[in-house]
Formats: C-alpha cells, structure tokens, sequence
C-alpha cells in the first residue's frame, strides 16, 4: 500500500485485525454534475436550475477494508446554508465524530489513510487522534488521488445525481442521503472502488 507519515508515533495495527480505512471529502450543490440521457434528434435537453441561495452540503466518506470481511462505508453529512459566521467546510470535530463511529461500528483499530488537506494536519486533529489509542493515521503523497478508492466513490454517486435539479437543499440532503445509504449495502462495489486504484491488501501470515 502506498506510504506516507504516522500521526502520533504509533505503530500500524494491520497484523491485530485493524480496519483499513481510507477517507476523502467533497462538496454538493444544487447546481447537478452533467450527464448523458435520451433526448429528440438536434434536440438538447436541458435542466434549469438556480444557483442562488441554495447552500451546500459537504460530506466526508470513509470506506473500511480488512482482508476475508466486505468493505464497509460510514459517512458525515453538513449542511452549509450560506449564513454569515457558519463554517463553509468540515472541520477537526466533524472528521473525529467521523471515526469515533466507524470505530464504535467495526469494534476494530482503524488505520485512516487521507491526503493533506489542512483539518486533517492540524495540531487540533493531531491532538485527537494521539487520545486515541486505537487510531493510527497514514498521509497519502501530495497530490494522488488515483490511490484513494473515495474518489471513484464520489465519481459513481455524482454520475448517480446527473440531470437531477433539486428544489431545495433539504431535497438535495435527502437524495445524497439515499445514494450513500444503498451503496453501504453493496459490499461489492464498495471492494470495486479499492480494485480500480490498484492497490491491494494482503492478509496478514499467521503462525
């Protein structure tokens, strides 16, 4: 699996039956991502949206892999309603209340593999995560997105919300909500996410 730094001079737990678990984050509008359809000769077909006062809503996603067991996927959902003052992104407690519950779900060590996004390099977050005697953390290379399986995550759920105008952001949380709610019920294509990066887990050799 591809390297990078420890957080808080752990040691990797992969041979105590840890949980894998790499983490990314994106954002959703209400404007949709463009997809392809059906539609009449030389006729485009066209989806009118406004793109004022509608929010937004950030999601971090979390996919959980341990060889001999299906892949798992625990996500946190914020919803930003452009007020003045409230946080436009995740922050520190948003990404532990994260994996507090992957770990209170997988009753597992987790072993979190994210980039250098700022929140997650913190002092705040380092702090954190040294409470934790159960979560070790790993940071990919600079820029690689091609080695975390929760870009094709995101990839797959935004071709599943292209051409749909959401009314409101209500509606626009409720249709994400759905699409990550039945993607946690197909452990398949949750492993499929992890195949397409290349990387693979080895079961660790046992006596």
């Amino acid at each position: 699996m591809a390297g990078g730094d420890l957080a808080g001079g752990k040691t990797l737990r992969a041979a105590t039956g840890a949980f894998v678990c790499f983490e990314d984050e994106a954002g959703v509008t209400g404007r949709p991502p463009k997809g392809r359809t059906w539609g009449r000769r030389g006729i485009t077909p066209t989806v009118r949206v406004s793109g004022r006062g509608r929010g937004r809503l950030s999601v971090a996603g979390l996919l959980c892999y341990r060889p001999g067991l299906p892949a798992r996927l625990c996500y946190r959902l914020r919803r930003h309603t452009g007020r003045k003052g409230e946080r436009r992104s995740l922050g520190e407690r948003d990404y532990i209340r994260l994996l507090d519950g992957a770990h209170h779900l997988l009753k597992a060590p987790l072993i979190v593999v994210w980039d250098r996004l700022s929140t997650h390099i913190s002092k705040a977050m380092q702090t954190l995560v040294a409470e934790r005697d159960w979560l070790s953390v790993v940071l990919l290379p600079g820029y690689a997105p091609d080695l975390n399986p929760v870009e094709g995550m995101w990839a797959h759920i935004k071709r599943s919300l292209a051409n749909l105008a959401a009314r409101t952001l209500g509606e626009l949380e409720t249709l994400l909500r759905r699409r990550l709610k039945t993607l946690q019920y197909r452990h398949r294509v949750l492993g499929g996410f992890l195949a397409g990066t290349g990387l693979t887990l080895d079961r660790p050799d046992r006596p």
